[in-house]
């Protein structure tokens, strides 16, 4: 997170709105931009690209939540919603929504800053995951695919697994390729002849 944090409050209610953009101004160097209306959320909070969205509600609708998945999405900042009362249902939407802090019983200037820090950790840690995820989601593609070309050179030539694997690998090396890139281009060549 950069510096100076740009934080979007969603906040109905002017003076709310206005005693939580104070009580951010006292905790630290942030700009902060309120948005007093949940129409049209999604299109506001790309708009501003804020660093961290602040969403202060009494009862959440379904609504509000379905603008608040496309606000985020994909998941693209931290997000901490206060409300009044608690709601299981709401809960999980705002969860699978993308909200990194859940907050019953409001908003209160004393928490603003914890319930920010613990958005922001959670927000980055979910990152991380989601990104080691796809990582591993696209090694084990490439995986197969290098098992599907081997399989092909195998058959073709009548070679054990790791000569197949050495024919591609020193292609690759050969022209300057990824050794995955070498076998999806034979796995397409493949399919092409049969």
């Amino acid at each position: 997170m950069p510096e100076t944090l740009s934080i979007v409050v969603v906040e109905t209610d002017p003076e709310r709105a206005g005693l939580i953009a104070e009580s951010l101004r006292e905790a630290g160097i942030y700009k902060i931009t309120v948005i007093p209306e949940t129409t049209g959320l999604a299109r506001r909070i790309a708009g501003i690209n804020p660093d961290i969205v602040l969403i202060d509600m009494a009862s959440p609708s379904r609504d509000m939540l379905e603008e608040l998945t496309l606000a985020s999405g994909p998941l693209e900042r931290p997000v901490a919603m206060f409300v009044d009362r608690p709601d299981s249902s709401a809960t999980k939407v705002a969860i699978d929504a993308g909200v990194s802090a859940y907050v019953v019983d409001g908003l209160r200037a004393d928490r603003i800053q914890p319930i920010m820090d613990a958005a922001i950790a959670r927000f980055n840690m979910v990152q991380r995951m989601r990104i080691e995820l796809q990582t591993t989601k696209r090694a084990l593609e490439e995986r197969k695919v290098i098992d599907r070309a081997k399989g092909l050179l195998m058959k073709a030539r009548g070679i054990d697994e790791d000569a197949a694997y050495a024919l591609l690998r020193k292609t690759a090396m050969d022209q300057g390729r990824k050794v995955a890139d070498v076998a999806a281009a034979l796995v397409t060549a493949a399919g092409l002849l049969s």
